[in-house]
This record gives C-alpha cells, structure tokens and sequence, in this order.
C-alpha cells in the first residue's frame, strides 16, 4: 500500500469515528421522556393510524405492529427518518425528535390485550 493510499485510509477512518461519535451523542431520547397524551395526537394527526391502527396494533400489510411494547426511541427515530417500503421519511422539519419521543411514550402506554384463552367468544 502506497503512502498517499495510507493517508487516505486513515483520513477515512477518522471522519468515519467522528460521524459515529456525533450520532451516538444525538442517539438518546430527550430527557423526561414523552408526553403520552400529545403522542395520541401527532399519531393520529401524521395519519400513523390508517395503517398501524389507533392502538398501533397493525393493519396486516398496510402496517406492522408496533405497540403495545413499542421499539425504544433511538430505533423508532431511525425508521421514521429514513424511507424504506411504504413507509415514508419524516425529516427534523416536520417531526421532532421531542415529538418522536411523545409518541414513542404513546405507543408504550398502550396496554397488552387479553391472550385468547382469557376470551370467553374464542372458547366456545
């Protein structure tokens, strides 16, 4: 490996640490958590609902299921901010990593149905 390749090599790496290290700072929820009550209402106001459901239950391929038990800030953050599928991206400008982390807090405060076995209807 020749030297101008070296140099490069190691100018790349660096910029690469640096990015990864600017992300980590930029990867926690903000502090207090989320506001449960305005995550209902971005939910419901961004359309999440039409394909998640009202309770992020899902709506088969429209939407997978994403509560009760949502995924953790850093990862809902993600996906909302990249577009992949049908999903679309929500930059800074539209939504707020605070607005991501209030319906984050939504979708957590939705409690767990009955299992099957404890529905009367379904053991007949």
């Amino acid at each position: 490996m020749g030297r101008h390749t070296m140099v490069l090599a190691f100018a790349l790496l660096a910029a690469v640490t640096c990015l990864v290290s600017i992300a980590r700072a930029d990867d926690k929820a903000p502090a207090g958590g989320g506001d449960a009550v305005n995550g209902k209402r971005i939910f419901i106001l961004y359309g999440c609902y039409a394909c998640h459901g009202t309770t992020g239950a899902g709506g088969g391929i429209a939407g997978p299921k994403i509560a009760p038990g949502p995924l953790p800030f850093e990862a809902t953050r993600a996906k909302l901010r990249s577009s992949g599928g049908r999903m679309p991206a929500y930059s800074t400008v539209v939504l707020k990593d605070s607005e991501i982390a209030d319906i984050v807090a939504y979708l957590g405060n939705i409690p767990t149905g009955k299992e099957a076995k404890d529905i009367a209807a379904l053991n007949r």
